[in-house]
């Protein structure tokens, strides 16, 4: 790992279209495979974290080494933004410690690579990828057929792990330690 920008990987979609529990389950994966992974959550809300059952809260369970969740109301590490407007996802991303993978749940306009999550229940169907250049693959629990992208199953976690790994380099970064 360099003092660069950490590797990082999205997970975008509409509300209701499984980017926690995938979240959550490529976390397990990837530390299950020997990874230091953290994650950072954008809400479009205002919230508070480390309740049972709340979505930070699953990420620290998942075994992520630190846990960022941001909304336009405060951010944690925690930190009350009393009115300040809410960090940009550079700043956020800046005061990540050392890991080998970031993966962000939402920031869905971000120019990162990300993987779209997709659900017959989302709040909303309209298909991300065709608006978004970084979106590298699809993950759905359902078929898609007008796409070009690499598309998963929802819950095919380890095929999914395997595409983040290869896309972001963490199989040549883990073969030279």
């Amino acid at each position: 790992m360099t003092a660069t920008r950490p590797r990082i990987f999205g997970i975008a979609g509409w509300k209701n279209s499984g980017k926690t529990g995938l979240a959550v389950r490529l976390v397990e994966t990837l530390v299950s495979r020997g990874y230091r992974v953290s994650t950072i959550k954008h809400a479009h809300h205002d919230f508070d974290i480390d309740k049972v059952g709340a979505d930070s809260y699953r990420h620290r369970q998942a075994g992520a080494h630190e846990v960022t969740i941001v909304s336009g109301t405060r951010f944690a590490i925690m930190h009350e933004l009393r009115g300040e407007p809410e960090p940009s996802f550079e700043d956020i991303l800046a005061r990540i410690a050392p890991c080998d993978l970031v993966l962000i749940e939402g920031y869905k306009r971000e120019p990162i690579p990300k993987i779209e999550a997709r659900r017959l229940e989302a709040a909303n169907r309209t298909p991300l990828a065709p608006q978004d250049p970084h979106i590298v693959a699809i993950a759905a629990d359902h078929r898609v057929e007008d796409s070009a992208l690499p598309v998963f199953d929802l819950d095919d976690t380890d095929a999914i792990a395997d595409f983040v790994i290869r896309t972001v380099g963490l199989d040549a970064a883990k073969s030279r330690t």
